[in-house]
C-alpha cells in the first residue's frame, strides 16, 4: 500500500504546481486577506475535490456523463470566472480599504465561511476537475487488486488529497509572509495580474467546453 499512497501523492503534486484559478486565488486571498481567509479557502476546495471523489467512487456520474450539462456547467463556470476575475481586477487591496473611514470589518466566521464556500464553487464549477477524478478513480479501480478496491481508493487519494492540501497551505504561508514586503501599489498590480488570470481561465474553459463536448 505504501506504492499505492506514493502514486497518489505524486498525482497531488502535479496537480498542487498545476497553474490555475485555484493556484492564483489561494496566493492572492493570502496576500490580501492573510493565511486564514487563504486556509479557509483551501478548505472548501479540499472538501470539494473529497465530495466530486466519494461521487466518482459511487459511479453517480450521470450527470456529467451527458454532453450537454457539461455545456451548461462549463459555461457558468467559465462566467463566474470572469465576473469574479473582473472584481479582484478593480477591487483595492485590503490596507487601502481599511484606511477607509467608512470600512467595517465583516463578522469573522461569517468571512471564514464565506471563503470556504468560495474555495468550494471555485473548484466545483469547472466540469474537466470532475472529469479528471473520474478517469483517477477509473485509473485506481484497473489497478486495484480483486475485492481491494475501497482500500485503494482510500490510500490513493488520501496520498492526493494529503498533497494537495499541504501545498495550498504552502501557497497561504507563502503569501502571507511575502505581503509585508509589497506595497499597497504591488499588492494593485497582483490583483490586476490575478483578475486578468482568472478572467483568461474564464475564457479557455469557455472554449475548451465548446471544443470537447
Amino acid at each position: 500500500m505504501i506504492r499505492v499512497f506514493i502514486e497518489g501523492f505524486i498525482l497531488g503534486l502535479l496537480v498542487s504546481i498545476t497553474i490555475g484559478p485555484a493556484f492564483f486565488t489561494i496566493i492572492q486571498t493570502s496576500i490580501d486577506r492573510g493565511f486564514k481567509s487563504a486556509f479557509y479557502t483551501a478548505l472548501g476546495i479540499l472538501i470539494c475535490d473529497f465530495l466530486l471523489i466519494f461521487i466518482c467512487y459511487l459511479g453517480l456520474t450521470s450527470l456529467f456523463q451527458k454532453p450537454e450539462n457539461n455545456i451548461y456547467i462549463g459555461f457558468i463556470g467559465g462566467i463566474i470566472l470572469i465576473i469574479y476575475g473582473t472584481y479582484t481586477y478593480l477591487k483595492k487591496p485590503d490596507i487601502l480599504r481599511r484606511r477607509s473611514p467608512n470600512y467595517k470589518s465583516p463578522p469573522v466566521n461569517t468571512k471564514q465561511f464565506k471563503y470556504v464556500i468560495k474555495g468550494f464553487f471555485l473548484n466545483i464549477l469547472n466540469p474537466f476537475i470532475f472529469i479528471f477524478w473520474l478517469t483517477a478513480v477509473g485509473w485506481v479501480s484497473a489497478r486495484a487488486e480483486e475485492g481491494k478496491l475501497m482500500n485503494y481508493v482510500i490510500v490513493f487519494f488520501s496520498g492526493a488529497l494529503v498533497t494537495i492540501f499541504s501545498f495550498d497551505l504552502l501557497k497561504s504561508f507563502i503569501g502571507n509572509k511575502i505581503k509585508r514586503y509589497l506595497r499597497p501599489r504591488n499588492q494593485l498590480w497582483i490583483n490586476r495580474i490575478v483578475g486578468i488570470s482568472l478572467i483568461i481561465f474564464g475564457i479557455v474553459l469557455m472554449i475548451r467546453v465548446i471544443r470537447e463536448f
